[in-house]
């Protein structure tokens, strides 16, 4: 394919596998400058993209003008207005397919996600005999544009600078010479966390060595409630759930040692 391609590159949820696009893609339109992509995510997740470089975003509103067969007809079709040229799958669900066949069947060239369903089930049976290490998401989303003709080298990325910390923010940081790390304990799925009793022995840990500043993240009503538990209990441990705006949030990730 030729270098001004534009790529529509599909990622609908969930938080964390969106965020996992954004070092692949900056990679690419470093690696191939005249390289045109057009993110299709939820309206949330924008603020991930933005200051990339040669990428736009296109709302997949889902459970809107979006939602079921025809919904996502109409999503193919103002993809199409675009005038892309190719589709990357990156989610590989039902949703992500019916765009992506619908786009193939008007001749545009596809790639989707292998997952690695088969390798994880059979390394989740292993009773630790026969294990073998698997493709991390980051390289399976480049085996995606790779197909395309888009190869990346990952450890060629060059991450952006810390962003600019408002006052708001940096009170919740702290002007001492501690580092600071971020803590997402929840998922949408129970059996993708960490148990919560042990996160909570962790950050109890982390909080007694003294030599840190906890920012805990995420979460709706319940989770928040917790949070403010986990901070009321702890010393030098802040709960900014509820409290900042996702572009807020981004930031102040940007400026930890950790999350």
């Amino acid at each position: 394919m030729p270098n001004s391609t534009h790529i529509l590159v599909i990622r609908l949820s969930a938080l964390g596998d969106v965020a996992m696009t954004v070092p692949v893609i900056r990679g690419l339109v470093q690696t191939y400058p005249n390289l045109r992509l057009t993110v299709v995510s939820r309206r949330g997740y924008q603020p991930l993209f933005e200051g990339i470089p040669n990428v736009d975003f296109l709302e997949a509103d889902v459970y809107g003008k979006h939602k079921g067969l025809f919904g996502l007809m109409k999503l193919a079709k103002e993809a199409r207005a675009l005038h892309i040229h190719a589709v990357a799958d990156l989610h590989n669900v039902i949703r992500s397919k019916i765009l992506t066949r619908n786009l193939g069947f008007k001749g545009k060239r596809t790639a989707t996600i292998d997952k690695g369903r088969a390798e994880k089930k059979k390394l989740t049976n292993a009773a630790g005999m026969g294990l073998e290490k698997l493709k991390t998401t980051h390289q399976r989303y480049v085996d995606v544009f790779a197909s395309l003709g888009f190869p990346i080298a990952l450890d060629r990325v060059t991450l952006p600078e810390r962003r600019p910390l408002t006052p708001r923010l940096l009170t919740l940081i702290g002007r001492e010479p501690k580092k600071c790390i971020g803590i997402a304990p929840f998922a949408a799925y129970e059996s993708k966390m960490y148990p919560l009793d042990r996160t909570k022995e962790l950050i109890q840990m982390l909080a007694e060595e003294g030599q840190h500043q906890i920012l805990l993240f995420g979460g709706g009503p319940e989770e928040e409630a917790l949070l403010k538990q986990w901070e009321s209990q702890f010393e030098r441990v802040t709960n900014v759930a509820g409290v900042l705006t996702f572009d807020e949030e981004l930031n102040l990730i940007s400026n930890l040692d950790l999350m």
